[in-house]
């Protein structure tokens, strides 16, 4: 009997912190007003997992890449992370119409940046020029005048390579998260 009233008690106590709290984040955030509010959002979504896993590898295990199965010449944590965050260069270079401010050493990040520091300083840094160059975007530029592709394929939209940058991080982010599971470290977006 004491253990029923026990439960009763617990279950109404935790059902009551949960409403207090939901009622203090019922308020939505406001819808987008516009499409660079859109992709300013999705691009801060990405990132938001992104970096902190970065963070999260010890440096030690930076030069980590998977040999057990089907796993030869996969890029190592450290070129992950520096692969992103050289396509986020070039890709908001190509939307800014100017070249990247840093050498990006091609899609494989500068053989100069080693240390975790530097390299995460190289992602962080990244992702906020690509919201510079999200923050050039809106209704009239979003799918013209066409600029020109980093990659080499003619011409692309803003619109376009800034959905590709959002899936491109997420796409790594997943080879990440991997990663840090491999060398047990439960990724920061999954922790309680």
């Amino acid at each position: 009997m004491k253990q029923a009233i026990l439960n009763v008690v617990t279950g109404l106590f935790l059902l009551s912190a949960l409403t207090t709290a939901l009622a203090q984040n019922s308020k939505p955030p406001d819808p987008p007003k516009s499409a660079r509010e859109v992709l300013d959002r999705s691009l801060s979504g990405v990132e938001r997992e992104f970096v902190p896993a970065a963070e999260a590898m010890p440096e030690d295990k930076y030069g980590f890449a998977p040999t057990n199965g089907e796993f030869k010449g996969v890029r190592t944590f450290a070129q992950q992370i520096k692969h992103v965050a050289a396509v986020n260069y070039m890709v908001g270079a190509s939307i800014l119409g100017e070249k990247p401010p840093v050498d990006t050493g091609g899609e494989n990040g500068p053989d100069a940046i080693k240390s975790k520091d530097e390299i995460v300083k190289f992602a962080k840094d990244s992702f906020a020029y690509f919201h510079k160059a999200v923050g050039t975007i809106d209704d009239k530029n979003l799918v013209s005048p066409p600029i020109n592709s980093p990659f080499g394929e003619g011409k692309a939209t803003r619109l376009g390579m800034t959905t590709l940058i959002v899936g491109h991080v997420m796409d790594h982010y997943g080879q990440v998260v991997e990663y840090l599971r491999m060398n047990g470290i439960i990724p920061p977006a999954s922790r309680q």
